[in-house]
């Protein structure tokens, strides 16, 4: 499992003209899931990812209170190392994927965060203001 965290003054996804999830001074989470990722890894990952100290005085998600916009990105598993197309094959496939980007999200929800999200299998655009820039790459 991948996940690119960004620090962001504010941050949505919208989805045919719908904004389906916003906030503002949090974390921007991209998270990718490959085929050997399980529940206990998705666990793992959320409390990675609310423990992280990449706030303004490197405080956490979980000390700040901050919120989080977590938006399913299996690009994230993208291998251009050959040719100009980059393989997916690395990316778990949508039926793998979902539940273990839900797991996640819900894990967070259980930690106390506040979370939104983007919608699985949409066109979604995401716009976000980094702050900082502060980006970070977890890897499990």
């Amino acid at each position: 499992m991948r996940a690119l965290i960004q620090t962001v003054s504010r941050a949505s996804v919208t989805v045919a003209d719908e904004v389906v999830g916003k906030i503002e001074d949090g974390l921007l989470v991209l998270l990718g899931v490959t085929h050997a990722d399980t529940a206990d890894i998705a666990a793992t990952m959320a409390r990675k990812i609310h423990e992280l100290r990449i706030l303004d005085d490197e405080r956490s998600a979980a000390e700040a209170g901050a919120p989080l916009l977590v938006v399913s990105q299996f690009t994230l598993y993208g291998d251009a190392r050959k040719g100009r197309r980059p393989s997916w094959s690395a990316a778990a496939p949508a039926e793998v994927a979902e539940p273990l980007v839900t797991a996640v999200v819900e894990a967070l929800r259980g930690r106390g965060a506040t979370v939104e999200t983007g919608r699985f299998r949409a066109h979604m655009l995401v716009e976000s203001v980094n702050v900082g820039p502060r980006t970070v790459l977890l890897e499990l």
